[in-house]
């Protein structure tokens, strides 16, 4: 009877059709423009960096902006079309899994994206007179440019929201797919972040509480948040190698293309496209922080995981990155491979100072005041962290 029962169940047809549906699942075409969008606005601010050390400011319309300003455009399509389609279109579904702002019916990542992209494009004149009124930057954290970062944040965390959205309604092949590309535009929000901090991180600087400090602020929010989130195994680690991977391709390629500087005064012999600095070592606090939450299991998002994910994170980069400074500092890395040959056309190295130095704290205990705050600020950034990663968990509008 049980043999016969079992024949004529109609439920395991019905599963496999499920199967089916998740295996041919695709991610909607919005949300990879607006992943696309994150990957134009790294792109563009990498390119748009080196071509100030390489060339200068020689005009608004380099190819550099218009990339960064390609980000706001598609974050600005892709926002748009989910809005406007949810709010005049008739599917029910993709109401219920909406919110209202304004009258208006869409994902919580797509209102984020849209207002990033609009402050984005806003940014762009602001900085042109900023430019005529007040000459070049000197620093990357200009006015504009601080408008311009809010804008390229908030794409950015509403790409994460919109990609957790469907990842929190999915199941199956189609969650699996979604938890990749989570982790995809999670390291690419890394690679931003390390930017960002570019000031404050170069090879000289890699002996100073500051630089512990500025990497404390970057990156851990961002690893631990998506690892309470993804279901894979190395989250953080992959997110990480994502970042290094990106470094080292511009490292690598940039200086295949010839450059010249248009600006004065040139200190530097420059006849090819500057690239950044080599990455730093965050890919073995991530490999620890993974370790970590394996080790933690059903207690990681809590205080206690925060709070031992802050002292592993910056524990395992000074162990890693405090001798290869001295590395990078030697001969071995003054190469195509490691980049420590590079510098601005802007640049008095090697011709008025030695740059292959380490800059210290002033005295031993402004150093160890400079990390105990490092350590303190990577507490409150994994906490952050935590708290951030365990919202993204609920979103699913």
């Amino acid at each position: 009877m049980g043999n016969a029962a079992a024949a004529f169940d109609l439920r395991p047809r019905a599963d496999a059709r499920s199967v089916a549906a998740e295996r041919t699942a695709s991610i909607p075409w919005y949300v990879w423009c607006l992943t696309a969008a994150t990957a134009a606005d790294l792109f563009g601010g990498y390119w748009d960096i080196s071509w100030h050390i390489s060339i200068g400011r020689d005009t608004f319309w380099t190819p550099a902006h218009m990339m960064i300003y390609l980000a706001g455009v598609l974050a600005g399509v892709a926002s748009g079309y989910a809005i406007l389609s949810t709010t005049f279109g008739s599917s029910q579904d993709a109401r219920d899994a909406s919110i209202s702002v304004w009258g208006f019916r869409g994902p919580l990542g797509c209102f984020m994206a849209a207002w990033g992209g609009f402050a984005m494009l806003t940014s762009a004149p602001f900085d042109n007179w900023w430019h005529n009124a007040y000459g070049l930057d000197v620093k990357i954290v200009s006015l504009p440019h601080s408008m311009l970062g809010i804008g390229e944040l908030m794409i950015e965390l509403g790409a994460l929201l919109l990609v957790c959205a469907h990842l929190n309604r999915a199941s199956g092949a189609y969650q699996r797919k979604l938890d990749w590309l989570l982790l995809v535009v999670g390291g690419v929000v890394a690679s931003g972040s390390a930017i960002f901090i570019l000031e404050s991180t170069p090879i000289e600087f890699m002996h100073n509480s500051e630089f512990y400090r500025a990497v404390s602020y970057a990156f851990p929010i961002g690893l631990i948040a998506i690892s309470v989130v993804s279901n894979k195994r190395w989250p953080a680690t992959t997110m990480a190698a994502i970042y290094t991977a990106l470094f080292l391709g511009g490292l690598w390629i940039f200086p295949l293309f010839p450059a010249a500087p248009k600006l004065g005064p040139v200190y530097q012999n420059v006849t090819h496209m500057v690239p950044l600095w080599f990455p730093v070592l965050v890919i073995v606090p991530a490999f620890a922080l993974d370790l970590l939450r394996a080790w933690m299991g059903a207690e990681w998002g809590g205080w206690k995981s925060a709070l031992a994910a802050g002292f592993v994170f910056i524990a395992a980069f000074v162990a890693a990155q405090w001798p290869f400074a001295d590395f990078l500092i030697s001969p071995y890395a003054r190469n195509p491979i490691f980049g420590s040959n590079y510098f601005g056309f802007f640049d008095p190295a090697n011709l008025l100072y030695n740059p292959y130095h380490l800059a210290l704290d002033p005295t031993h205990a402004a150093f160890a005041k400079g990390m105990m705050l490092a350590l303190a600020i990577s507490i409150i950034f994994s906490s952050l962290g935590m708290a951030l990663g365990n919202w993204m968990r609920t979103v699913r509008r």
